[in-house]
């Protein structure tokens, strides 16, 4: 079977990191997001560097516990749901996925 890039073109920012911080994936979205920073060219290199001591902390805590961390933030008038939790290769840990996704401000919640 032909192997795609299911993320390359969604509508929202998927960036994957290894165990040690390491960007080993960023799709379009993501390297848009982070364009300012140097877009793709983070790939490779330690996301560890951008991030505040606490958000560090997060994500090493994070991939230590297979834990799984999700939030909204509202930057530049732009609300996002934040989705981190990790991913796995042969059943090990290997890193850290983080989905963003833009939001409405007022969003639809259905209990079912």
């Amino acid at each position: 079977m032909e192997q795609r890039d299911w993320f390359k073109e969604t509508a929202f920012a998927v960036t994957i990191c290894d165990t040690d911080g390491i960007v080993v994936y960023m799709n379009e979205k993501s390297a848009k997001t982070f364009e300012k920073w140097g877009g793709k060219e983070l790939v490779g290199k330690s996301l560890f560097g951008c991030h505040s001591d606490k958000s560090v902390s997060k994500i090493k805590e994070l991939i230590a516990t297979k834990g799984t961390n999700s939030y909204t933030i509202d930057k530049n008038g732009i609300k996002k749901l934040i989705y981190q939790t990790p991913w796995y290769n042969n059943g090990e840990v290997a890193g850290l996925v983080e989905l963003s996704l833009e939001i409405p401000q007022e969003m639809p919640h259905f209990v079912r």
